[in-house]
């Protein structure tokens, strides 16, 4: 028997091959919003990125580009929360997890040509005012990744408050490093975040 999302479409040639067109269509907002955000992203663009017809992509989101970016958030989120969870997972240190991620940022960024930086924020910015599914989406994704690099530092002996307010510097950091590093096509800003971010977290121990 068929899948939904194989009555709606064909499978995709291209690079979204084997993917349904659900997620097909969420990759595709995710990575063009990403790169140009939600102001420069149009429903008929996402439709030929991703190999979809216009009626699938109003099928599986009747919302239209708010339930796209939406989704597209969620997908960054989910993206970025694997890398940020490998990472403090495969590290018994802190602060060389956190500097690991930032190279790991770095290293994405770079390999982007400079054009990936963080889904969430490129989605979200300028659109918080009139979409607050958007703004929720995109609270909860920092929400979510505060907390892993949180988790990491209780269970690493850090106490309650001091892990708190680690998590929220560590990710306020970052992010601001990240969007610095693609404006100046230079991964510097992200490794030095990174340093600076394990030498603050040493000093609490």
């Amino acid at each position: 028997m068929k899948t939904t999302s194989e009555q709606h479409d064909g499978p995709a040639a291209g690079p979204g091959a084997g993917l349904g067109t659900r997620e097909r269509i969420v990759r595709a907002t995710a990575r063009l919003m990403q790169r140009q955000g939600y102001e420069g992203t149009g429903i008929k663009q996402i439709s030929k990125e991703a190999e979809a017809t216009l009626g699938s992509v109003y099928h599986f989101f009747p919302g239209g580009k708010q339930e796209l970016a939406t989704e597209a958030i969620r997908h960054g989120d989910r993206e970025f929360a694997e890398m940020l969870h490998r990472a403090l997972e495969g590290r018994p240190d802190p602060a060389e997890a956190v500097l690991a991620v930032a190279q790991d940022v770095a290293a994405e960024l770079r390999a982007s040509d400079w054009l990936d930086g963080c889904p969430v924020t490129a989605t979200s910015l300028g659109t918080a005012a009139h979409a607050p599914d958007i703004q929720r989406a995109a609270a909860e994704a920092f929400e979510r990744w505060r907390g892993l690099v949180r988790d990491k530092l209780l269970a690493c002996g850090f106490g309650a408050q001091d892990a708190r307010e680690l998590a929220h510097t560590v990710i306020n950091t970052l992010e601001g490093a990240e969007l610095t590093a693609q404006v100046a096509r230079d991964e510097e800003p992200l490794l030095i975040a990174g340093r600076h971010l394990a030498r603050l977290i040493d000093s609490y121990r």
